[in-house]
């Protein structure tokens, strides 16, 4: 136990060596995100289920529209639950699901594969390419064609399996911390995020409520039913409830502010008079 344990220590370590090339896809991925593009995500087995993972978080921790995300994956739904066998190695497949969910040039394909070799993400990314889309590959081994088929390439280097070949372990691991990296640092420069506070989570549950009640109480400085209050007021839309409480303003005007100011808490805030 404490071997494999241990071993995971190298998936943080290849995602810090990675921490350049993944601010670079960051930067690349912005332009295209804020003109309209959507996320979407392709891969086979792990890889392919831990991009659907990173894809459905995005809408109630950032609420982040379902439309805008996509999560491609060999093998389809039933791949989700069990293995498909023979699904990986599906190249026209892979361009196949691409081109029928038409990405353009504002889309971005996160393509994910441990071997950086799996035939139906290589697929995924010519069709993608050929689209104009912008491609992010992600492989754990140097060279791999992945790596050199995408436009930007990030190398996750983790080395060896404990249990050879089994990529759910350290590699899955390094995928995970490397698609979570990547999605937060781009809902942040997306105005998603309010200091260190995910301010534009969605409340769709009593928990979340909860949650969006104690985030408007600490970034505007206001007490519980003050905060309540606002919130309620503005649909539970914790940006539009905190700038209208530290602006003195109704939500109505709140919500103007921040859609002016494309969503920025602290512009909003600013643009007081």
């Amino acid at each position: 136990m404490q071997a494999l344990v241990d071993d995971q220590q190298r998936a943080l370590q290849a995602v810090q060596a990675a921490a350049p090339a993944l601010a670079s896809a960051v930067d690349a991925a912005l332009p295209r995100i804020e003109a309209g593009g959507r996320l979407v995500y392709a891969g086979a087995g792990t890889s392919g289920r831990l991009g659907l993972l990173d894809s459905v978080e995005l809408d109630p921790t950032f609420s982040w529209p379902r439309e805008r995300t996509l999560a491609l994956i060999a093998g389809g739904r039933q791949a989700l639950f069990e293995a498909v066998e023979g699904a990986e190695d599906a190249r026209e497949q892979g361009a196949i699901d691409v081109r029928v969910h038409a990405l353009d040039a504002r889309d971005v394909l996160l393509a994910i594969a441990a071997s950086g070799t799996t035939p139906y993400v290589l697929g995924a990314v010519t069709a993608a390419r050929a689209a104009g889309a912008l491609v992010i590959g992600i492989a754990n081994n140097a060279g791999a064609p992945l790596l050199q088929e995408a436009e930007i390439g990030i190398l996750l280097d983790t080395g060896p399996e404990l249990i050879s070949g089994s990529t759910r372990l350290k590699a899955g691991t390094a995928q995970k911390i490397a698609l979570n990296a990547f999605s937060s640092a781009l809902m942040v420069r997306l105005n998603k995020v309010y200091g260190n506070l995910m301010v534009d989570l969605r409340a769709t549950n009593a928990k979340l409520r909860r949650r969006a009640l104690a985030l408007t109480v600490l970034a505007s400085g206001a007490d519980e039913l003050a905060a309540e209050r606002a919130l309620r007021d503005a649909g539970f839309r914790v940006k539009v409830a905190i700038v209208a409480l530290r602006a003195g303003i109704p939500v109505h005007e709140a919500s103007a502010r921040l859609q002016a100011c494309g969503g920025s808490v602290r512009a909003a805030l600013a643009a007081s008079p």
